[in-house]
């Protein structure tokens, strides 16, 4: 069985990588990696480790984000169900900031998205719920949601196009 990583840098967001790791499959279902140090830890800063994980389950329709921090890197998947991925540049001194780009994340063909401080995360639930998986790494103690930033789902500096126009929202992301 291969544990291998194809990882690719986003062609619109520097800093933004694409993994999609290697899946095996026989009569019993799927088998995949979503991480692994060696191949994981090329992508931090030297002297950051991944340092905790947290899941969230989400029913069709909810839209969790846009939310960041400026320390914290991530390693977003959907380990089951579909939804749909953006991420958003709001790096004040890059030149694509406020530009988005979305992905497909479901457990049936999965892939990992890569995000450094303070690019947005944000996702929408496709299907019938969906559970997500989030890895990150920080320096010091985990800014959790009153340290972080969150832009409106909507924000017009983005012009985001997501497949739904009446989300299921939390207050702090409404």
């Amino acid at each position: 069985m291969s544990f291998d990583f194809h990882i690719k840098e986003s062609d619109l967001l520097k800093g933004v990588f694409i993994i999609k790791p290697s899946v095996f499959k026989d009569k019993r279902g799927r088998i995949w990696t979503s991480y692994i140090q060696k191949n994981m830890n090329q992508l931090l800063p030297d002297d950051l480790h991944f340092r905790h994980d947290k899941f969230t389950f989400s029913d069709i329709k909810v839209l969790r984000g846009i939310h960041s921090d400026k320390k914290s890197w991530k390693l977003v998947t959907c380990v089951q169900g579909e939804v749909f991925q953006v991420v958003v540049d709001c790096r004040k001194n890059s030149k694509t900031l406020n530009q988005y780009e979305s992905f497909i994340l479901n457990g049936k063909s999965p892939q990992c998205i890569f995000l450094p401080p303070m690019v947005g995360n944000a996702f929408y639930v496709t299907s019938d719920s969906a559970l997500y998986h989030y890895k990150l790494a920080y320096k010091g103690e985990y800014l959790d949601a009153n340290d972080q930033f969150t832009w409106k789902w909507n924000d017009s500096r983005f012009n985001i196009n997501w497949p739904s126009t009446d989300p299921v929202l939390s207050e702090r992301d409404s």
